[in-house]
């Protein structure tokens, strides 16, 4: 009995053996026209990782919504002269001249009939703190914050940032000067609770504003508006603070 069942198991483990082979050998013929479609040059073709992060942006959103690439901004705004019925949640008014404007999310909006219309502000409109997505950019050795092609500065008898004409050379930024200038780019912010990005700007503002008061640093003016000598420390506390008020919001802060 012991003899027949050894017959008997041989035949059934060649099989396996075989089926083995054959599987390994039918594996590695796919992986071999695998590469060979793949296409000729960079190894692995476009599915290389980070191969979409260098996919250049749509101009347009699905929401048609324009990208503005001056100075390498990078985000998306409705252009101007689009008509909306109603004003999103969180906007700010503003007069100028007799005129009322609302402001929200670097956008701005002017009464049109029943509804609104997206348009560029006039100089002159002070506002308290600069749009949550903006570009810094150097002329005549003065910073100049940018979004929506629209150029704010900073105003220290007015503690605001005025709505200015672009600047006579807008299509030549300077190289900014050396040196610690407060960026505000050292803190990377993901919402953990699903907030929109409309509830992260608007608790971003509100943070800026808090930090900046406890600390006096203010990452939007050059080098801080802080003595030279205090940039780094100053700068140091004014992440922490921010840090702290994020995360007590519900963010993770990096």
């Amino acid at each position: 009995m012991a003899v027949a069942a050894r017959v008997s198991w041989m035949p059934f483990s060649m099989l396996m053996l075989a089926l083995l082979i054959g599987a390994t050998a039918g594996a590695a013929d796919e992986h071999e026209r695998a590469q060979q479609a793949r296409p000729q040059g960079r190894s692995g073709g476009d599915a290389r990782p980070g191969a979409a992060r260098n996919t250049p942006r749509p101009g347009v959103d699905g929401r048609g919504q324009l990208l503005d690439q001056r100075y390498n901004h990078g985000r998306y705004y409705p252009p101007a002269g689009a008509v909306v019925g109603s004003l999103p949640p969180g906007y700010r008014p503003y007069f100028r001249g007799g005129d009322r404007y609302y402001f929200n999310g670097g956008i701005w909006y002017a009464p049109r009939g029943p509804g609104f219309v997206v348009v560029r502000p006039p100089p002159g409109i002070i506002i308290s703190v600069l749009p949550p997505y903006y570009s810094t950019v150097w002329f005549g050795g003065n910073p100049y914050y940018y979004a929506d092609n629209v150029y704010y500065t900073w105003q220290p008898d007015q503690n605001g940032y005025a709505v200015v004409d672009p600047p006579s050379d807008a299509d030549q930024p300077a190289v900014p000067p050396a040196g610690p200038t407060g960026g505000g780019d050292d803190l990377i912010v993901y919402p953990k609770d699903g907030q929109s990005k409309d509830q992260q700007a608007a608790d971003q503002f509100e943070c800026h504003s808090w930090a900046r008061g406890q600390t006096g640093f203010d990452p939007t003016l050059s080098g801080g508006g802080v003595q030279p000598g205090d940039v780094d420390r100053s700068r140091s506390n004014y992440n922490r603070a921010m840090s702290a008020c994020l995360q007590g919001r519900g963010y993770q802060v990096n």
